[in-house]
């Protein structure tokens, strides 16, 4: 029997890892592919698809003629010229998550989503959650915003898939009915994309559509409004840092405790999540409330807690001299994330800027004040930060630095390490987007390392001194 693609005309818009797999899986299912993209060098690196049969066109400002769907890689704005132009013209256009999903319905025995969104915290909970149910024997694989697109997953045939939704995603997804999921917080972030806070919650809402299982965040405001979106029947479930009431997952007596699909069984103790912090704590506690919506027995939440490895640029210690720690939190590229970042030292040298987003950092500051030792800014809107430090802890040093690039961060961490004495962390934790200085976040925080170690290689001597 056709599929649903066979033979449609279907337009790729962006040449990037996500719209590689689009284009890859439509071609397998059929349909005669077009990929445009902005950089014709983007394009050039797709030559196998045009083997393939795939036409590729660079710049394309409105669908060719006869297109009857466009499949848009999820950092495209809905005002982008092309895509306004598809709708204009009453062109379907949808995400690669809509696209896997669609693929995945047509199997068989489609896969069991589990997702996850929110504004921090994702990364580390769908790979805690992949841990979790590969300690209980699951064929599961994380996918989606974490790196693997889902299109991948699904043509891999795993039986679950730990999805990671960003806000952009979900914005482009309109059938996608996860068995479970959740919402981890919501704070200002990606605000220049939606417009507004609203619409930013609008666009996690939408996770919520069509579960077994929704998840909420007892803690956080947003969540608890937003889990309001799921269906009457939804079982709803939720996790908070505190002792759990009937119907939630939460800590008691130093371990992680389930009252929700158990009688008060002990899942976890505090001590196998890993990196520390209440931050993780909460992601520990949303992960297990996904795989405990699968029936996952707690033994394995134990055991996939402690052999989860945390990813890169998360809360990573780099180096320790002197009694001095440096941490690199690059990936907290919002003041939501940094704040998770900060509370989790009492006495921080803070390497923070870059590029906001729309967001604020006054209330990141105040909320901080007194565990700043000092503070070292960067990137194109650390002017805003020291306005905030000026205002909310004038008694902080503050040191501005102007390079850019790598030198930029190896000038960074010199007037950090000047500022650290025994007992205090160097923490990036920037609160911002790294792309005024840096190609992303990865970048930014192998820069902080490589100043790291190049700062301790000139400078042996205790701090202090």
């Amino acid at each position: 029997m056709a599929g649903r693609f066979e033979g449609r005309n279907v337009l790729v818009a962006g040449a990037g890892v996500s719209g590689r797999s689009a284009a890859e899986a439509l071609l397998a299912a059929g349909a005669t592919v077009t990929v445009t993209d902005a950089s014709a060098d983007r394009l050039v690196a797709l030559a196998s698809l045009q083997a393939q049969g795939a036409e590729l066109v660079a710049g394309l400002v409105e669908p060719p003629a006869g297109t009857d769907l466009v499949v848009t890689s999820p950092g495209w704005r809905p005002d982008a010229p092309l895509l306004a132009a598809a709708v204009a013209a009453g062109v379907e256009v949808i995400g690669e998550v809509e696209l896997a999903w669609r693929l995945d319905q047509e199997k068989e025995v489609p896969a069991r989503w589990l997702a996850v969104t929110g504004t921090n915290g994702k990364t580390t909970t769908v790979s805690m959650l992949e841990s979790i149910l590969r300690a209980a024997g699951v064929d599961v694989v994380a996918c989606g915003n974490v790196g693997l697109p889902v299109v991948d997953a699904v043509r891999a045939g795993h039986e679950v898939l730990a999805v990671e939704l960003s806000s952009f995603q979900l914005h482009w997804s309109d059938s996608v009915a996860a068995f479970a999921a959740v919402v981890l917080n919501l704070a200002a972030d990606h605000l220049d994309w939606h417009g507004s806070l609203d619409a930013y919650g609008d666009a996690k809402a939408k996770v919520y559509a069509g579960n077994s299982v929704a998840v909420a965040n007892a803690d956080d405001e947003w969540s608890t409004r937003l889990s309001a979106a799921a269906v009457a029947d939804a079982r709803r479930v939720s996790f908070t840092l505190g002792a759990p009431a009937e119907g939630q997952l939460g800590v008691a007596g130093g371990s992680l405790v389930d009252r929700a699909f158990g009688d008060g069984v002990v899942l976890a103790g505090l001590a196998d999540v890993h990196p520390a912090g209440p931050h993780n704590v909460a992601n520990a506690l949303a992960a297990a409330a996904l795989a405990r919506a699968c029936g996952v027995e707690p033994a394995a939440v134990a055991d996939g807690l402690r052999t989860f490895q945390p990813g890169a640029h998360r809360s990573v210690v780099v180096a320790e001299a002197a009694g001095v720690s440096y941490v690199d939190d690059s990936k907290a590229t919002n003041p939501h994330a940094a704040d998770a970042a900060l509370r989790a030292h009492p006495r921080v040298v803070w390497i923070a800027g870059g590029l906001l987003k729309g967001a604020e950092v006054d209330e990141l500051v105040a909320a901080n004040a007194d565990r700043l030792a000092a503070a070292v800014l960067i990137g194109r809107d650390r002017g805003r930060f020291a306005t905030a430090l000026a205002r909310h802890a004038p008694d902080v040093p503050v040191r501005e630095v102007a390079a850019g690039d790598d030198a930029g961060m190896l000038e960074a961490v010199r007037a950090a390490d000047e500022f650290a004495r025994p007992g205090s962390v160097v923490l990036l934790a920037p609160a911002a987007a790294s792309m005024d200085m840096f190609t992303d976040y990865a970048h930014r925080g192998r820069a902080f390392a490589d100043a790291v170690r190049a700062v301790l290689a000139d400078a042996p001597a205790a701090h202090g001194g």
